[in-house]
């Protein structure tokens, strides 16, 4: 018996910009990266019965492996910035401190993690913290299964996949959305994460 991943529920509030709407249609599709992955562990034990027969097909569903997975966390750390209701960054946080020892300020950091979302394109603004170093990285991923950051934790994920924006704000919207996602973020929740991610 396999053990399965389990969906969250978040408890989402009204949010600047995003609609109820467009926020139940992206959590469908968080739901479809947890399902999806579930039945890709479902198969690998169905073709591991005959490993052999099935080795270049198990390679190719295991590269998919990585794509429903990663979806499915970062967006666990999407929706759960949005939980409680937008709380300011404290100025004696620890994660703030370590964002001005990285980047000189907290608005030098801000600014330049929204330059990183309006990368044209699809993909992922990430705030990660690098458990080897004790550093905090920006970084951008085109590919959810590809390039994520090895030994890092994800402190902040900015979706810019246009399914989580263009609904509510169209293409041209892009900019407006990253401000309205920063105005929405809960910095308690961020904190707790890279309080983890430090542990």
């Amino acid at each position: 018996m396999i053990k399965k991943f389990e969906e969250k529920v978040f408890t989402i509030p009204t949010l600047k910009g995003l609609t109820p709407k467009s926020i139940g249609e992206h959590l469908k599709l968080y739901a479809g990266y947890v399902k999806h992955a579930n039945l890709i562990l479902e198969k690998l034990e169905e073709m591991k019965a005959d490993s052999e027969k099935n080795a270049y097909a198990m390679g190719e569903i295991m590269r998919r492996f990585g794509f429903e997975f990663n979806g499915m966390r970062n967006h666990e750390v999407y929706f759960a910035s949005f939980e409680g209701g937008p709380k300011p960054v404290l100025g004696t946080s620890a994660l703030k401190v370590a964002i001005e020892a990285e980047w000189g300020s907290f608005d030098g950091w801000l600014t330049s993690f929204k330059a990183l979302g309006l990368t044209r394109g699809i993909g992922w603004a990430m705030l990660y913290y690098d458990r080897s170093s004790g550093r905090l990285i920006n970084a951008w991923i085109d590919e959810q299964h590809l390039g994520q950051l090895q030994n890092c934790a994800l402190v902040l994920g900015l979706d810019m996949w246009e399914h989580s924006f263009v609904a509510d704000y169209q293409p041209s919207g892009k900019k407006q959305y990253v401000e309205d996602f920063f105005a929405n973020l809960n910095w308690e929740v961020i904190e707790k994460n890279f309080a983890e991610a430090t542990k």
